[in-house]
């Protein structure tokens, strides 16, 4: 744990709630809002406007939305929104762990979703922005490696890899009262989308101090 400062004083951190996305996940000019600061395609932006920036530190995903509109908006996409399926998920799996066995960073809940990623993690030596970046950088790799790569046709065409993640992440910190309740919720996820629980070997338990 550590303490940060802001403008009501100084906090007690145990830790973070990260949630990165796959491609087409979370479009930048989601009418909810995102965390973009502008639309890189010219057809996205024509389609959905311009990005809907915001500084929310809760989730938005629970704001109402049009979902006909939304679908509307990904049509203009370049590529079909991926959706990971099981041994796409299972690779991604492989390359966190093997992330994690080098950095010894603390994993206390994973849930690897068809279109996004959430994590529980204890206090990182590094910012959750590069953390995201080694992370799918890691998952990557091993879709390559075991063949399973969304856009891995690509490659073997000759041609430039598409990422297969959206850019960015969205995060929040954990006070200690925190960590339990967004373990809970990170575990459940896979079985509110009527998955199996999931199970990862780089997952430890979190100090019972704070569980």
């Amino acid at each position: 744990m550590r303490w940060v400062s802001n403008s009501r004083g100084r906090r007690l951190i145990a830790g973070h709630h990260l949630v990165f996305g796959a491609y087409g996940f979370w479009l930048p000019n989601d009418p909810r809002g995102s965390y973009s600061d502008f639309v890189g395609s010219i057809d996205l932006y024509l389609a959905g406007g311009a990005a809907t920036k915001t500084n929310a530190r809760h989730s938005v995903a629970n704001r109402r939305r049009n979902h006909t509109d939304r679908l509307k908006t990904k049509e203009s996409m370049l590529r079909p929104p991926v959706k990971f399926i099981g041994i796409q998920a299972r690779a991604i799996g492989h390359g966190f762990e093997k992330y994690f066995k080098i950095t010894g960073y603390p994993v206390w809940a994973c849930a690897i979703l068809p279109n996004h990623v959430h994590l529980a993690l204890g206090h990182l030596p590094i910012s959750v922005e590069r953390l995201t970046i080694q992370l799918k950088s890691a998952a990557t790799k091993q879709m390559l490696a075991e063949k399973c790569h969304p856009f891995g046709a690509c490659v073997e065409q000759g041609r430039k890899l598409p990422k297969c993640f959206v850019r960015g992440q969205w995060s929040r910190f954990l006070d200690p009262e925190d960590v339990a309740g967004a373990i809970k919720y990170v575990e459940g996820n896979p079985v509110r989308q009527g998955l199996r629980p999931q199970r990862w070997r780089f997952v430890k338990s979190a100090p019972n101090a704070l569980v």
